[in-house]
């Protein structure tokens, strides 16, 4: 189904598991579009304070509703600042996460009540929710080979059933909703999966 309408930019976010490559792949997609490139948390000045307390390896006494907060106003800065006024200008934007990887996250993650997550995440966005969600999917025992050859973060560094449940959280989410969300198999080389994307955005939004 092409949702694409002439002149209106298009918000599409990647997401997927740690070290899937959704932010090469972001990177790759915003430049053939020539598009906005930003992310999620971090895509503001306020915002990237905010995402040095989120990410510190520090902190480990974050409780789980502050985090949903947290990220919650890093993302209303963010939907203000960034992604609202270029979509208003006519400019496509494509971004490393979204709302989504709240619901993932924090709701199928942390166990905090999904609704809540997804309320929260809905007025700070003021209802603007992406168009298009391309979700990498990548092999567990691939991921966590590639895990292995960097430093992690405090959302990296959770335990294998923390980053399972996120797995799963994501593949439900993507089975849910076809309209907006697209399996992508990340397992191919860059350029495999830089083609597949920019062939399945073409596909789908016309773009």
């Amino acid at each position: 189904m092409v949702l694409s309408v002439t002149g209106v930019g298009r918000y599409i976010a990647l997401e997927g598991a740690e070290g899937c490559g959704k932010s090469t792949h972001a990177g790759r997609l915003a430049e053939a579009l020539d598009a906005v490139l930003t992310r999620e948390t971090g895509g503001t000045r306020i915002g990237a304070k905010i995402r040095e307390i989120l990410h510190d390896t520090d902190h480990t006494e974050l409780d789980d509703k502050a985090e949903v907060l947290l990220i919650a106003a890093d993302r209303a800065q963010h939907m203000q600042e960034v992604i609202r006024p270029a979509l208003d200008s006519g400019r496509h934007v494509v971004s490393d996460r979204s709302a989504y990887s709240s619901l993932a996250y924090q709701g199928y993650g942390r166990g905090v009540e999904l609704d809540i997550v997804r309320r929260i995440n809905d007025w700070a966005l003021g209802g603007m929710w992406p168009d298009l969600v391309l979700l990498i999917d990548v092999p567990a025992h691939i991921l966590v080979e590639r895990m292995q050859e960097r430093d992690l973060d405090r959302f990296e560094q959770a335990d294998d059933e923390f980053h399972g449940r996120v797995r799963a959280g994501f593949a439900e989410m993507a089975a849910a909703d076809p309209k907006h969300w697209l399996l992508i198999d990340g397992t191919g080389t860059e350029d495999e999966v830089a083609g597949l994307i920019r062939a399945t955005v073409r596909e789908r939004l016309a773009i």
